[in-house]
């Protein structure tokens, strides 16, 4: 896993710099038929990535976004009406029968599929109008890095050339920079504050609150750590009643329009007697946390996940785990 972490920005680059024909292709497609929505197909870290492009799609193209429930083709065999959809399946091994199954029903609807895969002869690529590929190589660890990363660099970089936004694609091509300066941030005063616990929250919102939910699986996959990702709006509408004296919390914050947002909860809970800890400069009683800023809202999210897989590996490992091979986890989970 550390070894993957420290692939991340030259995988990055490598995929910039393979994948532009086929960036180019379905953008144009996209472009042409100019959906009046997009669905998303995922399930576990995938899912995440998903969650990440739904706020950048969003918020860049003003265009809803929906995240699909693979099982609706699986298992209840519902075909839905998508004649004005794009639908955009994630899975880095291209192969779990439901992703395929519901990209095939998309298709079959009359939606324009993008499978986004670091397995180009996969099932999903097979059944996908365009098949963007990660070019990540074999990722030996059980917990996804390097392949979520490139999902959403993959989902990002199309998006720039669908919307034609030129401040999105200098940044996206910038990542790279961004991700070697992440790679090299120092969370571990963060691991200490751990020790003796087995829950924390996780908070973030927009782009940063799909983080959130990545981090929050990590820490469960790696460490064990019942991990749960809320949004900073969401905290006080209840869970802020089990965050005793030293409970841990993490505030992935970018830097985007949510910082404050969530900044000043990191800081309200810390001031309640939280272990919190904050990747912003903004004052207050939580614990600053280092992070690379990227020069953009959209993409600076994605550079605190980077950061936050070399402190999660090295948590684990301080804590007795394997964070290479979880207990009862496989490399590809095949879900019907």
């Amino acid at each position: 896993m550390r070894q993957e972490v420290d692939q991340i920005p030259a995988v990055v680059a490598g995929f910039l710099d393979t994948a532009t024909p086929v960036l180019n292709a379905a953008a144009a497609r996209l472009r042409e038929v100019d959906p009046a929505l997009v669905i998303t197909v995922a399930r576990g870290s995938s899912d995440h990535a998903s969650a990440y492009l739904k706020y950048a799609i969003e918020l860049t193209l003003g265009l809803p976004v929906a995240s699909v429930g693979p099982s609706i083709a699986s298992i209840y065999g519902k075909d839905l009406k998508l004649d004005r959809a794009a639908a955009l399946a994630i899975s880095q091994s291209g192969k779990s029968p439901d992703i395929v199954g519901m990209a095939q029903s998309a298709r079959r609807s009359g939606a324009t599929t993008i499978a986004v895969t670091n397995t180009m002869n996969s099932p999903l690529a097979q059944t996908s109008d365009f098949t963007i590929d990660l070019h990540a190589g074999v990722e030996k660890s059980v917990a996804a890095t390097k392949t979520f990363v490139t999902s959403v660099v993959a989902g990002l970089a199309l998006l720039a050339r669908w919307s034609g936004d030129s401040d999105l694609n200098k940044a996206v091509q910038s990542l790279p920079d961004s991700l070697a300066r992440a790679v090299a941030c120092d969370w571990s005063d963060m691991i200490p504050a751990l020790d003796g616990h087995s829950a924390l929250y996780v908070l973030g919102r927009g782009p940063g609150f799909a983080i959130a939910n990545e981090a929050a699986l990590k820490f469960k996959e790696t460490c064990g750590i019942q991990g749960e990702s809320y949004s900073a709006a969401e905290v006080m509408h209840g869970p802020v009643s089990i965050v005793t004296p030293g409970y841990p919390v993490l505030g992935l914050a970018a830097r985007d329009a949510a910082e404050a947002s969530v900044a000043d909860m990191a800081h309200k809970l810390a001031g309640q007697g939280a272990r919190a800890f904050l990747t912003s400069d903004r004052p207050g009683a939580a614990s600053r946390l280092p992070f690379s800023a990227t020069g953009h809202p959209i993409t600076d999210p994605l550079s605190l996940i980077v950061s936050f897989y070399g402190f999660v590996e090295a948590l684990a490992r301080h804590r007795g785990l394997n964070p290479d091979e979880p207990p009862m986890l496989r490399k590809v989970t095949e879900t019907i």
